[in-house]
């Protein structure tokens, strides 16, 4: 077995993170007034940073503040004040290893009670059956708004380094807007961002681009992948493979490979896909083929618990064990991994058979999880998923008329 999970890995920016094991982005839905990371997402980080990994992802921070995965998500843009995410930054921090600012649109992936905007490559909507009615319609981007939104990460990620980041990760995968142009099952333009797979990876790349430029050369800047997204005619392993192959030149430090999207939740081993029905390491198959051609290095995330299984995918050749559900339950695993020991409790699975339910119940439970730890509390891994879908449903009710009301506010002083 490899011993190489405690040691350290240069990144081509300067940087070096102290081990192999990252929390992985896990949305928290924690947002205080003004959606600003507030007390509870510091003791959350805090927690985790004291934990022995090597680098912490945040959950997706929204670059654009009318279009949020959820009405409790943080969004940093040119009119946030800094000061709150100066803390979030020290608090992460805290523990030693490097804090990366994940960096989202969700396109689409708009539930359909959320003012703002729905838009999308095109207007294909979400399909997810009886239940796609809970998603907005999506209109498709004028050049202008792609143009517009480019510019809106390359923002975000500035103001990520003014504040003490150290770097950023693109969020390109999981069925959000850049995961969306990729894909040509929902990319169905005819223009310059269409078509072809170097037409449908524009944006990607010219975020990529604009992030670079803007933020310095010691500033890690990443990318979240899907590896596959697990669905007939979508985007494939052979299309990761020459995308990472497109990242190259742009000075990307590190590619995070995932899968899936809310039609199709592989990021939750609830696809149909027999490679992702593995208990852990779900996508550790697809991620054996990339590293033999990738010319970056590669993080691995979906599913990993147990340091034999992660000493297993570093094996592979994959430079960075990415680690989130695991992190909610037990997050000092790094800690315990060093010393020996192996998590002593689990989450409570989840094995209903509506696919989209079981999964959006999976995340309930590990965001009620995140919630214990922000309190300060330990987690309680064995809450029922009704339980913490109930729960759940009730403070995104509040956080949406918080949400509603700051939005007004805000695009009404932008008015005058």
């Amino acid at each position: 077995m490899s011993s190489e999970l405690f040691s350290p890995l240069p990144l081509r920016s300067g940087a070096t993170l102290t081990n192999r094991i990252a929390k992985a982005a896990m949305e928290e839905n924690l947002a205080g007034d003004g959606q600003l990371p507030g007390q509870e997402l510091l003791t959350l980080y805090r927690r985790w940073a004291s934990g022995g990994a090597g680098l912490l992802i945040t959950g997706n921070v929204m670059v654009h503040a009318e279009a949020l995965t959820g009405p409790a998500g943080v969004v940093l843009d040119d009119d946030a004040p800094l000061e709150p995410f100066t803390a979030w930054a020290e608090a992460g921090k805290s523990g030693g290893g490097a804090l990366w600012m994940q960096i989202n649109h969700p396109g689409r992936q708009v539930e359909s009670d959320m003012p703002g905007v729905v838009w999308g490559p095109s207007d294909v909507g979400v399909d997810l059956g009886r239940l796609s009615s809970r998603f907005g319609r999506p209109t498709a981007m004028t050049p202008e708004q792609i143009e517009a939104t480019v510019a809106r990460f390359a923002v975000t990620a500035r103001r990520a380094e003014e504040a003490g980041f150290d770097g950023v990760e693109i969020h390109a995968a999981h069925g959000y807007l850049l995961s969306q142009f990729l894909s040509p099952l929902v990319n169905k333009r005819t223009d310059a961002w269409g078509g072809s797979l170097e037409n449908r990876a524009r944006m990607l790349l010219d975020v990529v681009r604009a992030v670079r430029a803007t933020v310095s050369p010691s500033f890690a800047v990443a990318v979240k992948l899907n590896s596959a997204d697990f669905q007939r005619g979508g985007f494939d392993a052979d299309d990761a493979r020459q995308v990472i192959e497109m990242l190259e030149p742009l000075g990307v430090d590190l590619v995070e490979l995932s899968g899936g999207s809310y039609e199709s939740p592989a990021m939750t081993g609830r696809a149909a896909d027999a490679r992702t029905q593995a208990r852990e390491a779900y996508f550790l198959d697809l991620a054996r083929d990339l590293v033999r051609t990738s010319p970056l290095p590669l993080m691995l995330t979906g599913g990993i618990t147990r340091r034999e299984t992660a000493e297993k995918v570093l094996d592979s050749g994959v430079a960075v064990i990415g680690i989130g559900t695991a992190l909610a339950v037990t997050p000092d695993l790094p800690d315990r991994w060093r010393g020996g020991r192996e998590a002593e409790r689990q989450l409570r699975p989840v094995t209903w058979s509506n696919k989209a339910l079981a999964s959006a119940a999976g995340m309930a439970l590990v965001r009620s999880q995140m919630r214990r730890l922000a309190r300060g509390s330990d987690p309680r891994p064995g809450t029922h998923p009704v339980r913490a879908v109930v729960t759940e449903q009730l403070q995104q009710r509040r956080a949406l008329r918080r949400y509603r009301a700051w939005l007004t506010a805000s695009q009404s002083a932008s008015a005058l």
